[in-house]
């Protein structure tokens, strides 16, 4: 790895450590020229399937569409940052198990709404709202319904 400070390509591992549940390492720097440190992660990349939106058009996976949708519906709610991230990487993880090249945006939408279900109940409502696009109060209550069951 090469120094941010003087762009030396010799660095040394002082610390590592397991961050993010495992999911990403934490490591310590030192460069060998000029003894600045640094931290640095790292990560699997793990390539996620593209998204087969409603019209036909097809996209790249958008982890910020993800989270901004899940963000909106649970606004104003209290459910912390590390729920939320938690949920996210489930979604993440049920999509790449699929072993899919391409995946539906109902998929995706479905899974939000389960992750929503456990998180928060008015969350779950609110983007079901948007979601299923509900005409009027009466699909509220039909959803709010098999909610209760």
């Amino acid at each position: 790895m090469h120094c941010p400070f003087c762009n030396a390509d010799d660095t040394k591992v002082i610390d590592s450590r397991l961050v993010a549940d495992g999911h990403q390492v934490r490591r310590r720097r030192e460069c060998l020229v000029c003894h600045e440190r640094f931290t640095t992660f790292e990560m699997a990349e793990l390539v996620m399937p593209r998204v087969i939106k409603s019209n036909g058009v097809r996209e790249p996976f958008n982890e910020d569409k993800l989270r901004n949708g899940i963000q909106r519906a649970l606004e104003k709610r209290p459910v912390s940052t590390e729920l939320i991230e938690q949920s996210i990487n489930r979604i993440k993880s049920n999509l790449r198990a699929t072993g899919e090249r391409e995946i539906m945006t109902k998929i995706i939408g479905n899974l939000v709404m389960e992750e929503l279900k456990q998180l928060d109940k008015v969350a779950y409502i609110r983007f079901a709202s948007v979601y299923r696009s509900f005409e009027d109060i009466r699909e509220f209550g039909e959803e709010i319904a098999r909610l209760e069951k």
